[in-house]
C-alpha cells in the first residue's frame, strides 16, 4: 500500500492555566510564580533542566499578568525603557547570555529599570543564576541575589498526563496501555514528549497504520 500523505501542520501548543499539568515536580515552582506580588527583592529566577515547562510557566504569568515576554538573545537589539514600562518582565533563557557583553549589559539595565519603577522581573534558566558564568560582576551579584523557582523533571505521574494529552489535542486515539509503556521507555521531557506524540501521529497517517507498540518501537528505534 501507497504510504499516504502526512501534512506536516504546525500545531502551536497551548499554554493556557488549563493546559499546565500540576505535579509533584512543578507544584512549588508554580505557587512561587503565582506569588509574584511577594517576590523577594521583586524578582524571581525560574529554573529547570530542558523540557521540564518553564516555557509554559513563564507563557503562563505573562498572559496572567500582562508581562512582556522576550528571549534573552534578541535582548541587546531591545527597546529596554519600552520593556520597563510594562511593569513586568519575562526574559526566557537568561542564562544564554553568559559571556555575551552586549546582552549581559541589556539584561543588568532591564533588571534596574524594571525594579526602579516598582515592577517585577522573571528570567529562565536552565540552572541557578550562580552557575550561569555571567562576567559583568554588577550583573552576576543582582542575578545570584534572586529567588529561585525550580522545575524537577518531571515523573512517570506528570509524563503520562502530558502524552495523554497531547494525543487527545491531536485528536489521536492511543491504548490506554501504551501510555505506561511510553513513559519507561522516552526521553524525560515535556519536549520529548511532544516529539514523540507528534512523530507518531505523523508515522501512524503516512503509513496508513494505528498507534500501537509495533510503530511505537519503530519509532522510538529510529530516534535513537
Amino acid at each position: 500500500m501507497a504510504e499516504q500523505l502526512a501534512l506536516d501542520l504546525p500545531l502551536a501548543p497551548a499554554m493556557g492555566r488549563a493546559d499546565f499539568i500540576v505535579a509533584p515536580s512543578n507544584a512549588v515552582a508554580l505557587a512561587q510564580v503565582d506569588a509574584w506580588r511577594d517576590w523577594p527583592g521583586a524578582k524571581l529566577a525560574l529554573i529547570g533542566p530542558e523540557g521540564s515547562g518553564k516555557s509554559h510557566l513563564a507563557h503562563l504569568w505573562a498572559e496572567e499578568t500582562g508581562a512582556e515576554l522576550v528571549p534573552a538573545r534578541e535582548l541587546a537589539l531591545a527597546d529596554l525603557p519600552d520593556l520597563a514600562r510594562a511593569g513586568r518582565v519575562v526574559v526566557e533563557d537568561a542564562d544564554r547570555i553568559a559571556g555575551y557583553g552586549e546582552g549581559e549589559r541589556a539584561l543588568f539595565h532591564l533588571h534596574n529599570m524594571v525594579l526602579a519603577g516598582g515592577g517585577r522581573l522573571m528570567v529562565t534558566g536552565r540552572s541557578a543564576p550562580s552557575r550561569w558564568g555571567v562576567v559583568l560582576p554588577d550583573l552576576a551579584s543582582r542575578l545570584q541575589a534572586m529567588a529561585t523557582a525550580e522545575l524537577a523533571e518531571p515523573d512517570d505521574r506528570l509524563l503520562s498526563m502530558v502524552l495523554v494529552k497531547l494525543f487527545a489535542d491531536r485528536q489521536v486515539t492511543a491504548p490506554a496501555t501504551l501510555i505506561p509503556w511510553l513513559v519507561t521507555r522516552m526521553d524525560r521531557s515535556l519536549a520529548a514528549a511532544n516529539r514523540l506524540v507528534e512523530r507518531l501521529d505523523r508515522e501512524a497517517l503516512a503509513r496508513g497504520r494505528a498507534i500501537g507498540r509495533v510503530l511505537a518501537q519503530q519509532v522510538l528505534d529510529e530516534a535513537v
